[in-house]
């Protein structure tokens, strides 16, 4: 089992509690970016910078991402992409993607979308925060059991 991490758009805090588990349970963990990144130093941690371009990290994570594997990510439509592989994918604040959320999830993202291009809605999501760790952490616990089964 290999997870996987979209490294340009995730929490740093995320990204080391992956790497904390990968010590503890002796996975590989990689960052895919599509900008140089500070990769953790650590043999189970590998980084990989793909040429810029639209979606050029997106497109290298579902292809190499294989059924068994994580994917963590915040992109609704990568998500969409990974699950519809069988690959596993959860958000950063602890959200798992799966065949059942996932035209909702979908939906709400191009409502959001279509808003803030009429300039009716405006932000993102809030700060990163404990609450967003700990979910992030238990959903990370519960996913990677359920993989190594």
């Amino acid at each position: 089992m290999r997870v996987w991490i979209d490294a340009d758009a995730c929490p740093r805090a995320a990204k080391d509690q992956v790497v904390k588990f990968a010590l503890k349970r002796r996975f590989e963990v990689w960052l895919v970016a599509g900008q140089s990144q500070v990769k953790p130093a650590f043999a189970c941690v590998h980084l990989i910078v793909v040429p810029s371009g639209m979606d050029a990290a997106d497109d290298y994570l579902v292809e190499h991402a294989h059924p068994g594997d994580l994917v963590i990510c915040s992109d609704v439509p990568l998500a969409d992409r990974l699950v519809k592989k069988g690959v596993a994918a959860l958000d950063p604040r602890g959200k798992e993607f799966d065949e059942r959320n996932m035209g909702e999830r979908l939906a709400v993202r191009n409502l959001f979308t279509d808003l803030r291009d009429q300039g009716q809605v405006g932000g993102g999501q809030a700060a990163y925060g404990e609450r967003d760790r700990q979910a992030f952490a238990n959903a990370l616990d519960r996913i990677l059991t359920r993989l190594s089964r």
